[in-house]
């Protein structure tokens, strides 16, 4: 596996959180802060609030130990409900599509999917669930094998 990652969702406080965690860990983010405003507009979906425009809807902070800290801002305009339980995801970065596919058939296995597997616009394999133990879980392999 690639790596393993910690993901926090916080209700419009990421970046207020995440300068906090890199005031006390030390380090730098891992790329840019990624603002909601970066989404591509889709025909499909309603053009985003401007209360939610300068979000955080992607940041990365390296921990000590190669762990890394990932976090999201949950906006309740997008339909997110930020709830003590779904506030944290365990993040795997698997190797190949073979691998994130075999991992979300199994630790997805009578939990709740909440986004299927699915090629995203930033180019990597995703998806998002709940296991049947209720732990959360987010796939993300970015390699096209």
């Amino acid at each position: 596996m690639a790596r393993v990652s910690i993901y926090l969702n916080f209700p419009r406080s990421t970046e207020q959180a995440f300068l906090f965690y890199r005031s006390v860990f030390g380090g730098d983010f891992l790329g840019p802060i990624h603002r909601f405003s970066d989404i591509p507009a889709q025909p499909d979906h309603p053009p985003l609030a401007e209360a939610d425009r300068n979000l955080v809807m992607h940041v990365e902070l390296a921990l000590p130990g190669g762990c890394v800290l990932m976090g999201t801002d949950a906006p309740e305009s997008m339909g997110f409900s930020v709830l003590q339980g779904n506030n944290v995801h365990i993040s795997i970065e698997p190797d190949s599509r073979g691998e994130t596919e075999r991992l979300f058939q199994a630790l997805s296995c009578d939990g709740h999917v909440e986004m299927p597997l699915q090629d995203m616009f930033w180019g990597a394999y995703f998806a998002s669930f709940t296991d049947r133990f209720g732990i959360c879980w987010m796939l993300n392999c970015n390699s096209k094998e």
